[in-house]
């Protein structure tokens, strides 16, 4: 003990401790020279990862440290992959020159980047956002935040643990912080499928957040953001700036606003349909989202904004006419329509690239992108202005080119800079006096050196004169023995070689010393202007931003319009009726995963209110129930989101919520059964019906006993029927041919099956959906299709006439059931496919053998033998 104790720490390893200790479960990039460095258990997390070498400092002493660690120009290649692994991740940089101490150098954390608190390119996705969630929890209701570093976006709502639910699951956060208390309270209510950190309590309590809001936005209210009366969101949206703040993020100027999610604005999509319908992630590994069919944007913040405006479709007639209208004209004119997408390409991320100005790091080719990126935004000011349509006019008056920065980026940068600004030439020549001298001096310097040679060596008449240079006295003449005699007198012999004397003039030295110093001059000029212009471009962050989003909104339109070609969609008429009509629906990402040739099979559907409120849809397994179920509300979803349509026409009367109970979604890794999981998201629908509700219900009921089932899938269709206040709109497909009975008791109640063909013993699936129920669920045939042993579908077959012929109740059932297993073997014996065999094995299973006498059995024994000469 008193040995280790007496451990010593090198004054490196000191003030690394030292350091760590303020970072606890960060990994820690320790800058020595030209390496980042991670020592100890950060080096050994850092070698697994990276598949760096690991090695040991102080090799068997008392101080051994584990010791990995790589280039620091290669930070942007390992940093991502540390922080893909959930790491948090401490830069320690160097905040001196090491020539300008003699102690040890000054190092600090410059930046702690975490999975939501990450800007760079090649960490945070190009087609999504990167959202850290802040979230706090009072009594019934729970305050979030969501802001995303790398884009600016700062979003705020409050709600209860559904309406959260729903949001997290939309926005899909890369990160969530809460204080320590309410991290149980998160994993109960959402699960723990996010990645989590936790802070202390303090930031929660009294008005720290909300004055850390106010500092920020530098407002004395939050009125004029419209989240003044968001109480708990505003203390979870002032501790998210809080954490920036603690991971040493404070140029946050590109942050410039916060909004509020207005829930009344938005259709209502929990988080099972957002699953279900698989509208930007799937469970299922290589599925095709719906995302993945739409999404043909021109830019990254196009791509990320469609998402957005996937999971929150719209619910307001105007404003999704509005989107329809826009998408209508630029279907209608190409050529613009090319135009507009060419100059979209052009831009790029604008949205992320204002924001690394924000921050104050982005690079000078950057900058020049950004240039670039305000030139192609005047041309499409130009573009919209034009349009037939006022909403694109809105645009196009909207769209700010901000030419004063812009031309003063023009004139103070290179046109093809590097991308750091300390390897020189990044500002244009005519820009500083002083810079342009020295740049004269440094580059031109040394070709007026090679001038001086070739002067004096005319003057001397020395024809080997050179002029070379080295660290101990400079710039000097060399002249070789044999023409030593020719040297003039003004010159100062400096070194005597066996071969050579050297020599240096004032003339030299005068020049040596402008051309050494002018090259970090040069640099320190060139830092310092070009961050006057980073700071004179961050001026006009709030009209980029602006721009930004204008011109998401028109890559996502033009996206539309785009797909609508290509994919043969049609514009939906959008009514306050409470009908759904559509004809020829398609499934948008089904008709895209089809054999080249093939066609969709198309349907039409409709429902209402007053004479068609719910449809019971039977039919067999696999002839595209749930196809029809998901293309349905991907329809609906689709128009309330302002695109076009796979169909032939649609006339969709706004829908408030879409909910799905569709597909197995078990939790038996939380301990719930399948039939549980699938009661808590029916109970979730049955408790949160409104007039204008979607619901597709598939097969709700087999996760128990046949009996159960019909039971709750009966009561459940009832109690829709009969709701006192949402007659709400439902497609239920089922296997229990049962509830076709439902129609004979409710009006609005019609049975639909989903049509197939038997052909010789062979079923072929129409997928076409046609009135009235169906009565047979041709279970063994797809159980055919799926390769079972025939003689396994022969005992099925058997097993299924008998239970027919006799299902009257329950009870006959499980007597049947007995007797059949009863014969289960005996029955072996007899080739099943033969007719004639048939006969007889049903003959012998009519005999009671109890009660027959021997004659009888003789005359049935000739029967038999009768059948089998014939």
């Amino acid at each position: 003990m008193a040995k280790s104790a007496k451990k010593k720490e090198t004054p490196l390893m000191q003030q690394y401790n030292s350091i760590k200790v303020k970072y606890p479960g960060a990994l820690l990039l320790f800058r020595v020279g030209d390496f980042y460095e991670t020592f100890g258990e950060d080096a050994i997390k850092a070698a697994r990862i990276l598949g760096i070498v690991l090695t040991k400092r102080g090799n068997g002493s008392e101080s051994e440290t584990a010791l990995a660690g790589f280039p620091h120009h290669s930070l942007e290649t390992y940093l991502p992959k540390l922080v893909r692994a959930g790491q948090r991740v401490a830069i320690c940089d160097q905040l001196e020159d090491p020539k300008t101490t003699k102690t040890i150098v000054k190092r600090g954390v410059t930046e702690l980047v975490t999975p939501g608190v990450s800007y760079s390119d090649n960490i945070v996705q190009q087609k999504a956002n990167n959202y850290l969630a802040s979230i706090f929890f009072d009594k019934n209701l729970i305050g979030i935040s969501f802001l995303d570093i790398s884009t600016g976006e700062f979003l705020v709502a409050q709600g209860n643990a559904a309406y959260i639910d729903k949001l997290l699951q939309g926005l899909k956060p890369t990160e969530v912080i809460m204080g320590k208390r309410q991290h149980r309270l998160f994993v109960e209510h959402f699960g723990n499928q996010f990645y989590t950190y936790t802070l202390d309590e303090w930031p929660y309590t009294g008005s720290y957040a909300e004055e850390a809001l106010h500092k920020h936005f530098e407002v004395q209210s939050l009125k004029g953001f419209g989240i003044d009366r968001l109480s708990l969101g505003i203390v979870a949206a002032g501790v998210a700036l809080h954490y920036l703040n603690e991971t040493e993020h404070r140029d946050l100027q590109h942050i410039s606003s916060i909004s509020r999610i207005e829930e009344d604005h938005y259709m209502w999509l929990d988080r099972f349909t957002i699953r279900n319908l698989e509208l930007v992630g799937s469970a299922n590994e290589n599925a095709v989202t719906l995302a993945d069919v739409l999404d043909q944007t021109a830019s990254p913040m196009g791509a990320r904004l469609l998402k957005r405006w996937m999971v929150m479709p719209l619910k307001e007639k105007k404003a999704i006419s509005e989107r329809l209208e826009v998408v209508d004209y630029l279907y209608a004119n190409k050529d613009l329509r090319e135009a507009l997408v060419s100059e979209i390409r052009q831009i790029g991320d604008l949205e992320r690239l204002i924001s690394k100005i924000g921050l104050l790091k982005a690079n000078p080719r950057e900058v020049i992108q950004l240039k670039r990126a305000l030139h192609a935004v005047e041309k499409l000011k130009a573009l919209t202005a034009t349009a037939g349509t006022p909403a694109l006019q809105a645009i196009a008056a909207q769209l700010d080119p901000c030419q004063p920065i812009r031309d003063r980026m023009e004139a103070q940068l290179q046109s093809e800079p590097p991308v750091q600004v300390n390897k020189g030439n990044v500002i244009a020549d005519g820009v500083d006096e002083t810079l342009d001298k020295l740049r004269k001096v440094a580059y031109g310097g040394k070709d007026y050196l090679l001038e001086i040679q070739k002067r004096e060596a005319e003057v001397t008449g020395i024809p080997s004169l050179k002029i070379a240079f080295n660290n101990v006295f400079g710039y000097y003449l060399e002249v070789t023995n044999a023409h030593k005699d020719k040297v003039p007198a003004s010159w100062i012999r400096k070194q005597t070689l066996v071969n050579a004397e050297r020599y240096i003039t004032e003339e030299l030295k005068e020049y040596e010393e402008q051309i050494l110093g002018a090259e970090e001059k040069i640099q320190a000029i060139e830092t310092r202007l070009y961050a006057e212009l980073l700071a004179a471009v961050a001026a006009y962050i709030k009209p980029v931003q602006c721009d930004a989003q204008l011109v998401a909104r028109l890559d996502v339109l033009l996206n539309f319009a785009v797909i609508a070609e290509k994919n043969y969609y049609i514009k939906p008429e959008i009514s306050e009726s409470d009908a759904i009509d559509i004809k020829g629906g398609r499934h948008p990402v089904i008709e895209q995963q089809l054999p080249a040739g093939e066609d969709y099979i198309t349907n039409d559907v409709f429902l209402d209110t007053e004479t068609q409120q719910i449809i019971i849809i039977t039919g067999p397994n696999m002839a595209g129930k749930s196809a029809l179920l998901r293309q349905t509300a991907l329809i609906v979803l689709m128009a309330q989101m302002g695109s076009f349509v796979p169909a032939t026409a649609a006339r969709i009367g706004l829908v408030d919520k879409i909910f799905t109970r569709v597909g197995a979604s078990d939790n038996l890794s939380s301990g719930e059964s399948t039939f549980m999981v699938e009661m808590n998201e029916t109970a979730s629908i049955m408790n949160n019906l409104s007039p204008r509700s979607l619901i597709l219900l598939d097969e709700i009921g087999r996760g128990t006993s046949t009996y159960d089932g019909i039971s709750i899938a009966w009561a459940i269709a009832e109690f829709l029927h009969s709701h006192p206040v949402a007659r709400a709109k439902t497609l239920f497909a089922t296997h229990y041919h049962e509830l076709n009975e439902l129609t004979n008791s409710f009006s609005r109640i019609k049975n639909f099956n989903v049509s197939v063909k038997e052909v010789n013993n062979k079923v072929i699936f129409l997928r076409k959906l046609v009135p009235g129920g169906s009565e047979h669920s041709f279970g063994i045939h797809v159980a055919k299709l799926a390769g079972m042993p025939p003689k396994l579908l022969q005992r099925a077959t058997d097993i299924l006439k008998r239970l027919e012929q006799e299902r009257t109740g329950g009870e006959q059932i499980k007597d049947s059931m007995k007797k059949i297993q009863k014969q289960a073997y005996q029955l072996q014996m007899f080739s099943i496919d033969d007719p004639i065999l048939v006969k007889i094995r049903d003959m012998l299973n009519n005999l009671d053998v109890n009660t027959l006498t021997p004659v009888e059995a003789l005359m049935k024994l000739d029967e038999i033998q009768r059948l089998l000469k014939n």
